[in-house]
């Protein structure tokens, strides 16, 4: 099996009737909410935790979240909590500044800088979300919902000198970290149609109903808190003829089926595990913060340092994720098992029709960015609390319908850590049927390492 970077080209001048149509197909197989469905639950009652909810129904909104494309959302996410937090610390330093570095005026409002600053850095990435992904409907609804948020959440301070002073702090704490990431690789083509063909066993070939690959660009991102996307890139996945390679091939094929076409030993819990943890990994974890937020009593500036490691942490798993899916081009358990009486290892039984419980997304195996986002969100949150050992409960976007966060009796899954849950989630991509054991177990050790040096070297606070 070839290691070496892959960068295909990319096909242009492709039909528009083409595009469109596999956009829809990204959107059925990562999973777009309804138009106005609040996935976001309720969260804390200060200004960060409300734009940390009100970001992520725009994101859905603008048909980024649950699952469409959560490279994009974690970017929006990031850098809109780095212009929150050094809005406020603008007004009263507390922590390290990320990238506006001043000392605003006394008397300005914080509630103010923090609307000013969310929105500010909300409406111009929505604006530009690529239209090779995203209609313009769904951008524009994206944009109204921020719009609407901002004009609500201005309606609620009194009008004066305080407020129009909070407003400045937070538009330019927005315009600091717009200008230090415009340059930043976030670009396209976020679509690859070459998909590789004559491939060895164990190298990458495009998913089924997917003729494509998707943000295999995404390497050259600047990171928010990593040296560069490599920096922690793990070792490399097992080879197809390894004992620890047939284990993990049994482990998925045996439980990850979508037990219609494809058997599977699934418990029914572990089905549920698997739909829970289905949907977008900064939706999720900003949830979780969230919740754990209002439990602690968190202040408002110790929210907005919490919620901007947060976000700058899952950033860079997405970054550091493609990095290593483009370094070792590694098949996914959909390919793999249907091929697997042709691998060249005997102790592997195929199944040409195997299907997974879901659509496999349209990239590489290794690693699990799912498990990454994990290990890197448990970490930050174990970071900054000084403790593990911190119970919560969660919803999801991504159940069936009657049982989401959404719906009236919604269903919660309990936890007595953040690594537990963690741990859950990476397992949830084998149960799912979208990665080997060895992608998720590397995948969130990855994370955690990103989750570490987040912790330890930004937005320390001042005192």
């Amino acid at each position: 099996m070839k290691i070496q970077p892959t960068r295909r080209s990319i096909r242009s001048g492709a039909p528009l009737g083409l595009l469109k149509s596999l956009i829809a197909v990204v959107a059925s197989v990562w999973y777009v909410a309804a138009a106005g469905e609040r996935v976001f639950a309720a969260g804390g009652s200060d200004a960060v935790t409300l734009w940390n909810e009100n970001a992520g129904v725009a994101a859905t909104e603008a048909c980024l979240a649950p699952l469409a494309n959560p490279l994009h959302e974690s970017r929006i996410y990031a850098m809109m909590h780095i212009a929150i937090h050094d809005a406020l610390n603008a007004i009263d330093r507390r922590s390290r500044p990320y990238a506006f570095d001043v000392h605003a005026e006394a008397g300005a409002s914080p509630d103010a800088a923090v609307a000013a600053a969310a929105r500010g850095v909300l409406v111009p990435l929505i604006a530009q979300l690529p239209l090779e992904l995203h209609t313009q409907a769904c951008i524009d609804a994206g944009v109204a919902s921020v719009e609407a948020a901002y004009t609500t959440a201005l309606a609620a301070i009194p009008a004066g000198e305080a407020k129009a002073q909070g407003i400045v702090v937070g538009r330019s704490a927005a315009a600091a970290i717009l200008d230090v990431r415009a340059q930043d690789g976030a670009v396209g083509p976020f679509l690859n149609f070459a998909c590789p063909q004559d491939t060895d066993p164990g190298e990458y070939q495009c998913t089924p109903g997917t003729p494509f690959i998707v943000f295999e660009g995404w390497a050259d991102v600047t990171p928010f808190v990593l040296h560069h996307s490599s920096q922690f890139r793990p070792a490399p996945p097992y080879a197809v003829d390894r004992q620890k390679y047939t284990a993990d091939f049994t482990e998925v094929k045996s439980l990850g089926g979508d037990a219609v076409n494809t058997p599977s030993a699934r418990t029914a819990d572990e089905t549920e595990i698997a739909l829970f943890w289905w949907e977008s990994s900064p939706l999720k974890w900003n949830r979780i913060a969230r919740t754990v937020s209002a439990d602690r009593g968190l202040t408002l500036w110790e929210n907005a340092r919490l919620f901007g490691l947060l976000n700058m942490t899952l950033a860079d798993g997405y970054v550091a994720m493609v990095d290593s899916k483009n370094h070792y081009n590694y098949w996914r358990p959909v390919t793999a098992i249907q091929a697997g009486d042709t691998d060249g290892n005997p102790d592997t039984v195929g199944d040409p029709t195997w299907t997974p419980l879901r659509g496999t997304p349209p990239n590489q195996d290794y690693a699990s960015g799912h498990a990454i986002e994990g290990g890197a969100g448990a970490e930050v949150l174990k970071q900054f609390f000084g403790t593990d050992a911190i119970s919560f409960r969660d919803c999801s976007a991504t159940l069936p319908a009657g049982s989401t966060c959404s719906d009236a009796t919604p269903v919660f899954r309990s936890y007595a850590s953040f690594s537990q849950a963690a741990v859950e989630n990476a397992y949830s991509r084998i149960l799912i049927g979208f990665h080997f054991r060895k992608s998720v177990e590397e995948g969130s050790e990855y994370g955690r390492q990103i989750g570490k040096r987040a912790a330890n070297l930004y937005l320390r606070p001042v005192h």
